[in-house]
C-alpha cells in the first residue's frame, strides 16, 4: 500500500508549483538520508476507470459486485478528477491511469497478485490493482466498514500514482537503495504522504458535498486499521517499530485528516521533522 516532501510552492500558485516540489522533494529526502523513487505498497490490483464484468461475462443485473464495482468506478473517476484539476492549475498535465479490478489474482507489472496481497500501486505499469474481496476483509477483518472507508483506500493508491508522476515515488526508491538502514523510515514517510493526499481529495469531495454524515470518521476508522502497529499486535501479538513501512494507527489518521482539513497538497510534507 506509497512519500514526497512539502509542496515549496502552493499548487494553485504559478506554473512551477508541481516541479518545484520534485526539487524540494529531493532536497528534503538527500537531508533524511534518502533521495527520492517509491517501493510503493504490495500490489492490489489494476481496474480501468470504467467498472468491467468479471471473467465469464456475467450480465451486469446478475453480477452480485455490480453497485460496488459501480461505486469504486465512480470514486476512481473522481480522484483522478480532482488531481487533474490540481495539476492544471500548477500548468501541469496529470495523467490518469487504471485501477485493475480482479478476484482470486491477477499478474501486474511488479509480478503476481493475489486476494492475499492487498490494494497496491504498481509504479512500473502506473496501474492500481484492488481485489474486491479485501473490501470485506476491511469490514471483518480490520473493523472498519463503510463507503468511505473503501474511498480512503482507493484514494491512497492512486496517491501513488501522483507520488510516481511528481517523480518522488523514484527519489525514495534510490534513496532506499543508497541508505538501506533508513529503507523503513522512507517507506514510512511515502505512505503518509499518499494518505495525506487521500485527505486533499476528501476535502474536494467535501467542498462538493459530496460526503454524507459519519463518512469522514469512517475514513479515518479505516486509516488508523491499517497502522503497522495495530496490524502486528493482532497478527503476531506484538509490536516492532524498526519493521513498520506504513506508519502507525494514529500517524496514518493523523496524515489522513491533515490532508482533509487543509485541503492543500503542500500540507502533505512528510519527508522532513517527525511524522
Amino acid at each position: 500500500m506509497g512519500g514526497g516532501t512539502g509542496f515549496g510552492m502552493p499548487i494553485g500558485v504559478g506554473g512551477g508549483g508541481l516541479g518545484l516540489l520534485v526539487l524540494v522533494a529531493y532536497l528534503v529526502l538527500s537531508a533524511v538520508g534518502g533521495g527520492s523513487g517509491v517501493a510503493v505498497d504490495p500490489p492490489i490490483g489494476q481496474f480501468p476507470a470504467t467498472p468491467t464484468p468479471r471473467d465469464g461475462g456475467i450480465p451486469a443485473d446478475q453480477d452480485p459486485d455490480r453497485d460496488l464495482r459501480e461505486f469504486v468506478g465512480f470514486v476512481v473517476d473522481d480522484v483522478q478528477d480532482s488531481w487533474a484539476r490540481l495539476f492544471a492549475e500548477a500548468n501541469q498535465r496529470y495523467q490518469p491511469t487504471k485501477l485493475v479490478l480482479f478476484t482470486q489474482g491477477t499478474s501486474s507489472g511488479c509480478g503476481p497478485a493475489s486476494s492475499a496481497t492487498g490494494p497496491f500501486y504498481c509504479p512500473r505499469d502506473e496501474n492500481v490493482y484492488l481485489d474486491l474481496g479485501f473490501f470485506q476483509e476491511l469490514r471483518s477483518r480490520f473493523g472498519a466498514p463503510g463507503d468511505f472507508a473503501q474511498a480512503y483506500v482507493i484514494a491512497h493508491e492512486f496517491g501513488h500514482h501522483v507520488q510516481n508522476r511528481l517523480g518522488i515515488s523514484d527519489d525514495v526508491s534510490r534513496g532506499q537503495q543508497e541508505h538501506p538502514d533508513e529503507a523503513n523510515e522512507l517507506s514510512v514517510r511515502l505512505e503518509l504522504q499518499a494518505d495525506c493526499f487521500a485527505g486533499v481529495w476528501a476535502h474536494s469531495a467535501y467542498e462538493r458535498e459530496l460526503l454524507e454524515t459519519g463518512d469522514l470518521e469512517e475514513g479515518l476508522k479505516a486509516a488508523a486499521a491499517v497502522g503497522d502497529d495495530r496490524i502486528q499486535r493482532s497478527t503476531r501479538g506484538r509490536v516492532d517499530p524498526e519493521s513498520f513501512t506504513h506508519g502507525t494507527s494514529a500517524q496514518r489518521s493523523k496524515w489522513f485528516r491533515r490532508g482533509f482539513d487543509q485541503g492543500d497538497p503542500n500540507a502533505c510534507e512528510t519527508f522532513s521533522g517527525d511524522v
